[in-house]
């Protein structure tokens, strides 16, 4: 049960929350989806609420007060719930609409070396087709790059000063997204401390519950079509085998003849060159506040 207390005249959550806030294309699919196998644990559904941000993804924006009827009803289990919309970190007024709702919130961040995290979040938008729905000119890199709405995910420092202003150091559980992959056994076991839970084996499998490129197939014409026969079949029949296959973590759509590869593209020294004096200013800024070691992601500019 989710306990509740009323101070100040305002109605807060008692419990200890979680909030997987940041960042994007930072390995945080992989990790909500992993921490989940925990049964003290309860991630979410959707794993982006995007209720309590004014940053509801990359492109959209609302200044609503948050609906906590509705936030609510995304979580469906036992556990310290955890609410992974990354979008949060890089929005002004979340850490004071936390502050003022939970007593005891604790914050996991997942930082990715900047100049990769942005360049594949500019080919995510692109990819999907988000940026073209959103009436976003991101076809240049450097275009894209002048948009705020690409440019604040990665504005490392300036954020966290936000949210230090909020929250003290020790509420924080920073990770380097490249230890999801080299050590993901140690990252599992300290965030287990970090939220005071004890150990949980965990089925550790890098290649599933990601959002990489190469999971991005864009739909063939038959895709397509296998996608508009499915939506009109009734959710009482296709609900069950919609399940099994979440539960597999297989997608259909995946299959060569329902959609195509993406090429699997890298930053070059121009993309470095564009962002190189914001996330250098950035990192310097975020490792001066918390200590966050960036492992030479400075260095890969050179």
């Amino acid at each position: 049960m989710w306990l509740r207390g009323v101070m100040g005249g305002s109605e807060r959550v008692l419990e200890t929350h979680a909030f997987l806030i940041g960042t994007p294309k930072s390995g945080t699919t992989w990790l909500a989806a992993t921490l989940s196998q925990n049964p003290n644990i309860c991630v979410s559904k959707p794993k982006e609420p995007n209720i309590i941000a004014t940053h509801k993804g990359t492109f959209t924006r609302s200044e609503e007060d948050p609906d906590w009827e509705l936030y609510e009803s995304f979580f469906d289990g036992e556990g310290i719930r955890l609410d992974a919309s990354i979008h949060a970190f890089s929005c002004p007024v979340a850490p004071s609409r936390i502050f003022h709702r939970f007593d005891d919130p604790r914050f996991v961040i997942s930082f990715r070396e900047p100049v990769s995290r942005i360049f594949s979040h500019w080919r995510m938008a692109l990819d999907s087709g988000e940026a073209k729905k959103n009436d976003a000119d991101w076809s240049e890199f450097e275009s894209a790059w002048e948009d705020e709405r690409l440019r604040c995910d990665s504005r490392y420092g300036s954020s966290m000063e936000r949210w230090l202003q909020k929250f003290s150091l020790d509420r924080f559980y920073f990770i380097d997204s490249s230890d999801l992959r080299t050590r993901p056994v140690e990252v599992l076991s300290e965030l287990e401390q970090f939220l005071g839970l004890s150990h949980h084996e965990y089925n550790i499998d890098m290649s599933r519950n990601s959002n990489s490129a190469s999971r991005r197939r864009p739909m063939s014409a038959i895709g397509k079509t296998v996608r508009l026969v499915f939506s009109l079949v009734p959710e009482l029949i296709k609900g069950p085998v919609v399940r099994v296959l979440q539960k597999r973590d297989l997608n259909i759509y995946n299959a060569p003849i329902l959609s195509s590869a993406v090429p699997q593209l890298k930053p070059q020294e121009e993309h470095f060159r564009i962002c190189e004096k914001t996330v250098s200013e950035e990192v310097q800024l975020l490792s001066k506040l918390t200590g966050f070691e960036s492992k030479g992601w400075m260095r890969k500019q050179n």
